[in-house]
């Protein structure tokens, strides 16, 4: 059975204390992660089932908490690409790639929106931690040898993500997977949009706003490798499974590319903002 939800958030209820799927009026809440930040009372329409076939009810609930889209347990890896925007591999001098840059995230990075917090552990509290916004999308069943013809058809929804790097540990070594799969390094949120309520996910708007500046101000028109190429390749002589979430690169404007470098300190307010899904807000936290 095909889920019947547009606009898909996973919450803790104001009725019963407990984890629930529901789906958003997007006309009323154009912009979950705005709401919840402002104290908004948000009432949703129940989803019975799983983020997979979940079917839309009359049944109305409130979000008393935000969590991830996808809970940890759903998700069995975490696929990311690097340098995959042209105007952020123009700012980092760098060629456009021929095949996409790729790295992993354990699923242990996955973290929600606001009120969820970016922990940022000691080894990674020298002037180093940075953000990436990115459009991330969810695989809604598992494949193999995926033609690019028939790729989208395995997109359950897209949603904002935050590639949380610490880039001292990032450039010391030519594999990413640490650097950037600290636990809680991946915030997804607030809200899963599906296929047909996202227009042209290859033109939307996409900004990273740290403590109310822009500082990453693209479009996913930028991407080097769209998402049917990225999941035809990907799934070359591999099972790309069910739940796993692939992030699709980051525009100009990271931390460590600014002049002056922007960090993530402890108390900032760090946003991702992407055209049709809305607003993914983390305060960041030194553990």
């Amino acid at each position: 059975m095909s889920p019947s939800w547009t606009n898909l958030v996973k919450f803790i209820s104001e009725e019963d204390g407990q984890p629930h799927l529901g789906e958003v009026d997007s006309k009323t809440y154009p912009d979950v992660g705005l709401a919840v930040l402002k104290g908004e009372k948000i009432a949703v329409k129940l989803v019975k089932g799983t983020i997979f076939d979940g079917v839309v009810t009359d049944t109305t609930m409130h979000i008393a908490r935000l969590l991830a889209p996808i809970g940890i347990e759903e998700v069995p890896i975490i696929r990311c690409l690097g340098l995959n925007y042209r105007d952020h591999a123009k700012e980092a001098n760098m060629p456009i790639p021929d095949v996409p840059v790729l790295f992993i995230k354990p699923r242990t990075a996955l973290n929600g929106p606001y009120p969820a917090k970016i922990n940022v552990p000691k080894l990674a509290q020298d002037g180093s931690s940075d953000y990436e916004a990115e459009l991330s999308i969810i695989l809604s069943k598992s494949g193999r040898d995926i033609p690019e013809s028939e790729a989208m058809d395995y997109v359950l929804g897209y949603t904002c993500s935050n590639d949380v790097s610490a880039r001292t540990q990032q450039f010391k070594n030519s594999q990413w997977c640490f650097s950037k799969g600290l636990d809680g390094s991946c915030p997804l949120g607030p809200v899963l949009v599906s296929p047909s309520a996202i227009g042209d996910p290859h033109n939307l708007s996409i900004k990273a706003i740290h403590n109310g500046s822009v500082v990453q101000d693209s479009n996913t028109r930028e991407m080097i490798f769209d998402i049917a190429k990225t999941i035809a390749f990907l799934s070359q002589g591999t099972t790309l499974e069910k739940g796993t979430v692939i992030m699709t690169g980051t525009g100009p404007g990271i931390g460590a590319m600014r002049n002056p470098k922007v960090v993530l300190n402890d108390g900032d307010d760090m946003r991702v903002e992407i055209e049709n899904i809305g607003t993914l807000i983390n305060k960041v936290h030194y553990e």
